[in-house]
């Protein structure tokens, strides 16, 4: 029994994954759109001015797994949609979109600017999520700035040992080139 309901939900959370991801209209930098949803802490699905949903990655932040049962990252992983919420919610979103302007699934590469404020840095800023280094971006260096500074003061996941033990561990393998 426990089997089915692993493959239901497993099935289930990769349909929605993939119609999300489907949700592709065109956008430019610059472009105002409007939040949607939250699909997990480093995606998110936004209307533009037709009424058409885009998927955005966002550029140099990954969030962790909110659906990691009994892990102690799922914590954060949940912080940051909730931060997103808070911070998307009711308010136009400009997009700044990345090079490349798409990734190999079709959702959007960009950052978010909310009353010309990047939203993402903001993240990175509160310990919500951490600065993705797989893929070299312009903001990079101020992002990784505000992780350090994060890191000192302890905030967010750089609170909690084993989290941050996680979270260095991946910036390693990402530095090694390992996706």
């Amino acid at each position: 029994m426990l089997l089915s309901a692993s493959i239901f939900f497993g099935v289930r959370a990769e349909s929605i994954r993939r119609s999300v991801q489907r949700a592709s209209a065109q956008v430019e930098t610059g472009d105002l759109l409007s939040f949607t949803k939250v699909q997990d802490g480093d995606t998110l699905l936004l209307t533009n001015g037709a009424g058409d949903a885009v998927t955005v990655r966002i550029v140099g932040i990954k969030a962790f797994d909110q659906a990691a049962l009994h892990d102690p990252t799922a914590r954060w992983a949940k912080e940051a949609v909730s931060a997103w919420e808070q911070s998307l919610t009711g308010k136009s979103v400009r997009l700044m979109l990345g090079t490349p302007p798409k990734d190999r699934h079709g959702r959007a590469l960009a950052t978010l600017f909310v009353d010309d404020a990047d939203v993402a840095l903001q993240l990175v800023r509160d310990g919500r999520v951490i600065v993705y280094t797989q893929y070299p971006f312009p903001a990079m260096s101020e992002y990784l700035r505000a992780q350090v500074a994060a890191q000192a003061e302890k905030k967010g996941l750089w609170s909690d040992p084993i989290v941050s033990d996680r979270a260095r561990a991946l910036a390693e393998q990402w530095k090694k080139g390992a996706p």
